[in-house]
């Protein structure tokens, strides 16, 4: 794949993918990570601990495909979580980083790049002003501060199996006695070791798509409340996505000053041009972006309502700051993607069209085999989740306990079979996939392929 040039592929159509090599380097790798990093990786879905066997080390990327350190190619559904909407190493983009790199790497200064940049996520997604950070983590983490600061009240609310970052205030969880009575509304308990309980109980959590349950507890305690932040459409769970009467609720909970963050760092620029705000009919008061306004490397932003991000200093007394911010490579990058989803004004109908090709294919592949599974997605991105869609009490996965029911082992089998075939899909049962404008008819054949002999493993 990799070492065949891009004047040949558009020539000759992409040869045939290696695959079947043994991961002998991958593992060499994994046991030498092992011994300097914990668990051997520096995200811990990569470790690949809930479908077994070591994680693939990758050598390079290209299009639609990874080539790992043994000489695989694989048919990659990740797209580094969702940054590679255009596919890996795409030209103009990595033209960009090149042109950007003659200048130097980082100046720790304003550069143009970050004003054209601005201009432009302003222009598309009709936000006030925006401010640039490093990750999605760092995003949501100073929205929430811009929020308390904002509004003078101290909590907030997430949902159940929305995640949101690393932060501490975001690392909770709630059990399924969440909203019972008054006493106990939002009840929260840290998911992580290291955040402490006081921290935590300033986290209010409640159910994703319980429309009764937000209003409740924004009837109970929305004077407290400064900020509401959700995923427009869960990724970290697999796909699920919002009922009519959900986003009805998530915007009443506005009416007593409470901000609405829509974390788009997933979606933003993946489900339509302007996210999933435009294509869910969202107004929030405060948007995450990360992913795809990098094209692939590290950066962050939220923006919002002009007079509430005047208050992020130094115009305003709400301290957020950042070495790297605004770095002209990831600048350059990010211009680069923006751009040419621009120039290709058909690119989000290919990307639903073959998702939706996706998702029938691997339901007729189930169905045949006799594996029960309900596949959700929505744009660009899926999820097969490894249950019967007759035991669901809506007949599809609405919320993260509907998710929980999932067969784990069932789905780790059939990851396993997909990758030994030369697919990569992520290696979680509770994440979504990524399609990106690389694939096409091709790696739809292969991956059905691959799927068919995949759930007939499971069945076996």
């Amino acid at each position: 794949m990799s070492e065949v040039s891009e004047q040949q592929v558009m020539r000759d159509g992409p040869p045939e993918p290696r695959v079947g090599h043994a991961p002998e380097r991958s593992e060499a790798l994994f046991a030498r990570a092992r011994a300097v990093t914990p668990g051997g990786v520096n995200s811990p879905v990569r470790a690949f601990r809930s479908v077994g066997g070591s994680p693939r080390f990758i050598e390079r990327a290209s299009g639609a495909y990874l080539t790992d350190a043994d000489g695989n190619d694989l048919i990659d559904y990740i797209g580094s979580w969702g940054p590679m909407i255009l596919g890996h190493n795409h030209p103009d983009v990595r033209a960009a980083i090149t042109d950007a790199l003659a200048g130097g790497t980082s100046f720790g200064a304003p550069g143009w790049r970050e004003v054209d940049l601005a201009e432009l996520i302003v222009r598309v997604t009709g936000v006030g002003k925006v401010r640039f950070v490093n990750s999605g983590t760092e995003a949501t983490m100073s929205a929430l501060r811009l929020a308390r600061g904002f509004t003078g009240r101290d909590y907030i609310v997430k949902f159940r199996g929305n995640y949101h970052g690393h932060a501490d205030g975001l690392l909770v969880e709630a059990g399924s006695g969440l909203i019972t009575n008054a006493d106990g509304l939002g009840a929260s308990a840290p998911s992580s070791a290291g955040v402490p309980q006081a921290y935590a109980q300033l986290t209010l959590v409640s159910e994703y798509n319980d429309a009764d349950a937000l209003d409740e507890l924004m009837r109970e305690r929305g004077h407290e409340i400064a900020a509401i932040i959700f995923e427009p459409v869960i990724g970290n769970a697999g796909v699920i996505v919002p009922t009519p009467a959900f986003l009805a609720a998530l915007h009443r909970a506005r009416e007593g000053g409470t901000l609405l963050i829509a974390d788009e760092v997933m979606t933003g620029f993946r489900l339509a041009r302007n996210g999933a705000t435009e294509r869910l009919g969202l107004h929030p008061d405060l948007i995450c972006w990360g992913k795809i306004i990098g094209g692939g490397l590290p950066v962050g932003a939220y923006g919002g309502r002009a007079d509430v991000m005047d208050f992020v200093s130094p115009q305003g007394p709400v301290y957020q700051a950042g070495t790297l911010s605004g770095n002209p490579l990831a600048m350059a990058a990010g211009l680069a993607t923006l751009r040419a989803l621009d120039a290709d004004p058909d690119v989000y109908t290919r990307l639903d069209a073959y998702t939706s090709r996706l998702a029938d294919g691997l339901r007729a592949a189930a169905d045949a085999t006799g594996v029960p599974v309900t596949v959700q997605h929505i744009g660009s991105m899926l999820t097969v989740f490894f249950l019967d869609a007759a035991t669901l009490p809506h007949g599809e996965v609405r919320s993260y306990a509907d998710a929980a029911n999932a067969d784990t082992a069932a789905f780790a089998r059939w990851f396993q079979a997909l990758l030994a075939r030369g697919v990569y899909w992520a290696p979680s049962q509770f994440e979504s996939i990524f399609v990106s404008a690389a694939h096409g008819d091709a790696e739809l054949e292969r991956t059905l392929e691959a799927a068919r002999a995949a759930f007939a493993e499971v069945k076996a």
